[in-house]
């Protein structure tokens, strides 16, 4: 159970990566990957439909999730990510509860005005994380 977790969470990490990275491979590499990845196909599989052997797909993964690894410890783009939208949500949490406050207490048409114009810009940033 603990391993299939390991593993679970290592195919995601190798899919996400590949999102940001996958650019950066060769095309054979990126294919071999997306197929074993995303598209669940065993090494037979992807050697039958790549018309390479099994060790010539096992290779060609290994180096690609190699590489894809090395970029992340050097760029960090998708762990930046991940902290970004987390202190996305972290703000937007804290603008609702400013509406909630003001309308509780005195109400305040510059407050709401601010919270506003923060959720507007949150929706916007979002939108394009989508």
């Amino acid at each position: 159970s603990y391993r299939k977790e390991i593993t679970m969470s290592k195919n995601l990490e190798i899919s996400v990566l590949l999102d940001y990275y996958g650019g950066m491979l060769t095309d054979k590499q990126r294919d071999v990957i997306d197929l074993y990845y995303n598209q669940d196909l065993s090494l037979a599989e992807i050697a039958e439909h790549e018309k390479i052997s099994r060790q010539g797909v096992r290779d060609n993964i290994k180096r690609g999730e190699a590489y894809l690894t090395e970029l992340e410890e050097n760029l960090h783009l998708a762990k930046q990510t991940v902290s970004l939208l987390a202190l996305l949500e972290d703000i937007q949490r804290r603008n609702r509860e400013i509406y909630r406050i003001n309308e509780e207490s005195k109400y305040s048409s510059e407050i709401k005005e601010h919270a506003v114009a923060i959720e507007d810009m949150l929706k916007t940033f979002l939108k394009e994380y989508e």
